[in-house]
């Protein structure tokens, strides 16, 4: 070190403040939070109802599944035809494209005829498939499922609705695999995923 040299280093240049925003900038920016809070409450007091009545048709619903486990499973001659009045034949087990066997009964009736639900319980599936085409299926006492197939159009239903016995479900059509036959419902009952002839539980008229 030089004689007479200080150790002590400059002092650093103090950085200049910031300059305050005008009272125009200040206001703005409150208007700009103020609006983006109301769009948000709004938005949420849109979506909230509809978030609420969801929750609660899935609670009910999961509740009521609960319920049906309790009951007894359906036995013979207990069911209402899916398509009352009209005759009933049990084709179980009549063979089947690819090697396979008919897994319910088929249900003959004009084009657009009503089907009925033939219990009470929850729709669990409003869809398609490539052997059912439009689909119904129903959980039932026991935790039966009820299985509509080839439907020409659905009834005003949704998944997780309540249905009772002889409700509406849908209407006998042709879809699916089955274009190009009569317009039928085919009606299956899956029990613990195992299906079931259906015909010994329906009511013969």
């Amino acid at each position: 070190m030089l004689p007479n040299e200080s150790s002590t280093p400059p002092p650093l240049p103090v950085p200049p403040k910031p300059p305050k925003p005008s009272l125009f900038s200040r206001i703005f920016s409150v208007l700009l939070r103020a609006v983006f809070l109301f769009a948000l409450l709004f938005i949420f007091d849109k979506l909230w109802p509809t978030f609420r009545l969801q929750t609660q048709t899935l609670i009910e619903s999961k509740w009521q599944r609960v319920n049906l486990l309790q009951e007894e499973l359906p036995v013979d001659n207990s069911l209402p035809s899916p398509l009352p009045g009209q005759s009933l034949a049990d084709t179980w087990g009549a063979a089947r494209s690819q090697g396979r066997s008919h897994e319910g009964i088929d249900i003959f009736a004009e084009r657009n005829t009503p089907v009925q639900a033939t219990t009470h319980g929850i729709i669990s599936k409003v869809g398609e498939n490539t052997l059912g085409g439009r689909v119904v299926v129903i959980v039932g006492p026991g935790g039966a499922g009820h299985y509509y197939a080839h439907l020409e159009d659905y009834a005003d239903i949704s998944v997780n609705d309540w249905v009772e016995a002889g409700d509406t479900i849908g209407y006998v059509g042709n879809s699916g695999n089955a274009k190009g036959t009569p317009p039928h419902v085919h009606y299956g009952i899956y029990i613990n995923g195992s299906a079931v002839n259906p015909y010994p539980l329906l009511i013969k008229n």
